[in-house]
This record gives structure tokens, sequence and C-alpha cells, in this order.
């Protein structure tokens, strides 16, 4: 590898790492501004020590918290990669740092700072937290903590990183309703849509529906086998020529959905810091695995 590619490694893997810590900042200041004082009903490990407090009124809140992201991370690790476990342990770290530092913040000011009507506060804090957990989501990591079940409901069943997110938040807002009673839980649900609504708008940032790729690098056969095995899309091999050399090349042809464009970007770069990538917008693409999938037709 040259001096060159190992840069632009360290480079990407550095912009990378800024984004997974501004995420997880964000999602820390809905914890300690928004969750924590107001007891909010939300989803993510701040929603599942809120609904517990009553129960363990002993127990602080950022130890919960602590105890279940130490927990999930080890899920993740197992389920999700080494790469991903990586970016998560930095996650893991700075979340529950963020959410300490950010808590003692908020004992400098008068006590009722912090305190608003229920129904603000559920909605800033779905806000704020969603777009950190997209920025997270953009590189293909995780603020660590209860997205990990979302994320793993997403490979596994393809529903959309934001709906995911949604369907465990709605769990525990389902908790909460058991401590609480009906009317927090109800106003904890317009956290979650607000969460995933933010999360899939962050990750559609610059991105239309679907994402037409076209690949030219030494590395192609790699680059087409992590696509077709690893990532499950598919891939066209085009016949190429360099107008320069007249030497021929293969041409990778890959359509993915928007959503999956920063990991495919992220996972060319690890395999060829070189490679060449022309990315145009696809309005309408029809076929097995966009409107439909190769179960449906068996």
């Amino acid at each position: 590898m040259s001096f060159g590619e190992a840069f632009m490694k360290k480079t990407n893997y550095a912009k990378d790492v800024l984004v997974v810590l501004l995420g997880n900042f964000m999602v820390a200041v809905s914890v300690a501004f928004f969750v924590l004082p107001n007891n909010t009903l939300t989803g993510g490990v701040a929603g599942v020590a809120v609904s517990l407090k009553p129960l363990l009124p002993f127990v602080p809140s950022v130890w919960l918290i602590n105890i279940l992201m130490i927990g999930l991370y080890v899920v993740g690790a197992i389920f999700l990669g080494k790469a991903f476990a990586l970016k998560s342990l930095i996650s893991t770290f700075s979340y529950s740092f963020f959410v300490s530092l950010l808590t003692y913040v908020t004992t400098l000011f008068p006590k009722d700072t912090f305190i608003m009507q229920p129904m603000l506060a559920s909605i800033y804090c779905g806000l704020i937290s969603g777009i950190g957990l997209g920025l997270c989501f953009r590189v293909n990591a995780s603020t660590g903590g209860m997205d990990i079940p979302a994320l793993l409901i997403h490979k596994y069943t393809h529903i959309s990183s934001g709906n995911s997110v949604m369907i465990i938040d709605a769990l525990t807002v389902l908790l909460g309703m058991s401590t609480y009673g009906v009317e927090p839980a109800l106003i904890g649900v317009l956290s979650v849509f607000t969460t995933g609504f933010a999360i899939d708008k962050t990750i559609l940032i610059g991105s239309s529906t679907a994402i037409n790729c076209m690949v030219i690098s030494d590395k192609w056969f790699d680059i087409k086998n992590h696509v077709l095995n690893n990532m499950e899309r598919g891939v066209t091999i085009l016949e190429g020529k360099g107008g320069y050399t007249n030497e021929s090349k293969p041409v990778l042809m890959i359509v993915i959905p928007q959503k999956m464009y920063s990991n495919l970007e992220h996972e060319i770069m690890q395999l060829d810091p070189r490679a060449f990538i022309i990315v145009n917008s696809v309005h309408e693409v029809d076929g097995e695995g966009f409107t439909y999938e190769l179960e449906d037709l068996k």
C-alpha cells in the first residue's frame, strides 16, 4: 500500500470518527437537557432508564444507561461485525461521557431551567436524537444502546433504519406505560415518530430514492464479491476501454437503495482507495431487490 492510499484510509476513518462523536454528542444533548429532567418516555437506553426509574429509585439513571450500553454493545459486536464493533466502541464510551458531562452541566443552572411541557420535551428530544442517530448510521456506526437491536432488524428484515428504530422505541414506550401510565406514554409516542422521521431525513440528505454507481478499479473482483456476498446486491460487469491507454478494464455497475450508498462507498474505499466512482441519482427503478424480492416470486 502506497503512502497516499494509507493516508486516504486514515483520513476517511478520522472523518467517520468525528461524525460518530458528533452524533453521540447530539443524542447526549437530547438525553441530558430533555429526557432526564422531564422524565420523558422516549426510545433508546435513556428511555429504558426513565421507564425503570420508579422501580429502581435507588439506582441513578446514568448507572442504568451504562449497564445497558455495555450489554447491548456485546450483542452488536457479535452480530454486526468487527468494523461496526470498533466504531460502536467509540460510541459506547463517548455517549456515556457526554451524558455524564452534560448532566453535570444542567446542575450549574437554576433547578427548573430545563423543565418544560411534556409534549415540547418529547418532540425536541426526538428531533435532536434522530439527527444524531442518522449521522452515525450514515457512516455505518451507531451510538450503541437500543439502536443496536434496531440495526439488527434493519439488517435481517430490510426495514428502513428509521422504521426499525421506531419499532424498538415503541416497545420501550410501552414499557414506560406500565410505570408512568397511558398519558405520558402517548406523549412519548411523539418522540418515537419524530426520532424515526429525523433519522430517515438525515440519511437521505444528498441522496435520491436509488443510486447508480459505476466503479472502475484494479480490485474490481474483490469489490464485486463484497457487494454480492456481504451486501447481497446485484452487480453488472460492463466492458470498458481507457481512451488514453486503449486498455480494456471491467466497469462495475451497481444500483442500490440510497440508504446503502454511504456503506458502499466506505467499503469500496477500504478495498481500493484509488477506485474511480461515478454516482448518478436514479429517480425510478423496478425489479428484484427494489419493487419485489426474489422470495416473492417463489
